[in-house]
């Protein structure tokens, strides 16, 4: 029996889920894109599954005189071109629309990263926990445990340079569970984190000094949970390295959030995401070896065309230094660099 639009768009994320693993957070752009994918079906009055090259078309001129950038399209017509690629398989439909069309290209933009000072300053930060009352001393408990555990965080997202998704999928040991649903794991004798990356793809990172100390450090005070579980934890939470209040596998959604908050307490001028991190990680080392083979093993990164990125980066600092410390420096248009936003970073999707 032929499948209705939506129920086909539902089965291809039911689809993308299992058989690539996706994030939380990666599902849920696919899931955005493809009610997108909706809309436009509902405002020429035609179903998704009968769209042509030329919806496809007009749309993405629409998209793109209502100022949309050419990565953010390009990202867009990637999902479309996914859906329809699965239901040609499926023999929903016998031709791809999407497949011939391609977002308007644009400059592609440097990745946002802290100075070497403001990533420091970050990882170093700790809060003081606040003194409460003796009538509320589980509070005082609560803040405690949620200092040591972010800090920890903190520490090892600059420390080896992980995404977001890798950070939170990782137990606190190596199990034949984890690794069959794609975990990754902390060495505590090697100082190694080893992760399961984009396209299922391993890799083993080293952990500095003060990363590995604020992680003992946490775990220490992570079976000390401010919040007694409402039920039997899953093995699942029960092995992973950094879990909510109440014991659950923290989610990327907490750890943006959490991460966010901490750069503001820290006192840094402008809030701080993972990836923000995982720029700075990757700028840094660049800046200390030049070593760009070794920066792609250690981000995981398939095409070290991808990480040539960062080498803009790095000359955008040099640039910085000669402007501001050559005596005859003042080039035409030189200008300070642009400060870390706060937005989720579409430069970079690795």
């Amino acid at each position: 029996m032929a499948l209705s639009s939506s129920a086909a768009v539902q089965a291809y994320l039911r689809h993308v889920a299992v058989e690539k693993r996706l994030a939380e957070r990666t599902l849920a752009l696919y899931t955005e894109d493809l009610r997108k994918l909706q809309q436009l079906g509902q405002a020429v009055g035609l179903d998704v599954l009968q769209l042509q090259s030329s919806h496809i078309r007009r749309q993405v001129a629409q998209m793109r005189s209502q100022g949309r950038s050419g990565r953010g399209i390009a990202l867009i017509l990637s999902g479309w071109r996914g859906f329809y690629h699965w239901a040609v398989h499926q023999g929903l439909v016998k031709t791809n629309p999407v497949v011939d069309v391609r977002a308007p290209r644009s400059p592609r933009p440097l990745p946002k990263a802290l100075a070497a000072d403001e990533a420091v300053q970050l990882a170093a930060f700790r809060a003081p926990v606040a003194t409460e009352p003796a009538s509320t001393p589980s509070r005082s408990l609560e803040q405690d445990w949620l200092e040591q555990r972010d800090a920890a965080m903190t520490e090892l997202l600059y420390s080896s340079g992980l995404r977001v998704a890798e950070l939170v999928g990782l137990d606190m040991r190596s199990s034949a569970a984890g690794e069959r649903a794609g975990r990754g794991w902390v060495d505590w004798q090697e100082a190694e984190v080893h992760v399961c990356g984009k396209g299922q793809k391993r890799r083993s990172v080293p952990v500095g000094a003060p990363a590995m100390q604020a992680l003992r450090t946490w775990m220490e005070y992570r079976p000390q949970l401010p919040r007694k579980p409402s039920q039997e934890l899953l093995p699942d939470d029960a092995i992973a390295l950094f879990v909510g209040r109440d014991g659950q596998r923290l989610s990327t959604q907490s750890a943006w959030s959490r991460l966010r908050q901490r750069s503001q307490q820290a006192g840094l001028a402008t809030p701080v995401h993972p990836h923000m991190l995982r720029h700075s990680f990757a700028s840094h080392l660049l800046q200390s070896s030049s070593n760009l083979r070794a920066v792609q093993e250690l981000l995981g990164h398939t095409s070290i065309t991808t990480t040539q990125v960062y080498t803009r980066l790095d000359f955008q600092h040099l640039a910085q230094v000669y402007d501001a410390a050559h005596p005859r420096a003042h080039r035409p248009g030189a200008a300070p660099a642009a400060r870390a936003g706060n937005e989720a970073d579409p430069s970079d999707p690795e």
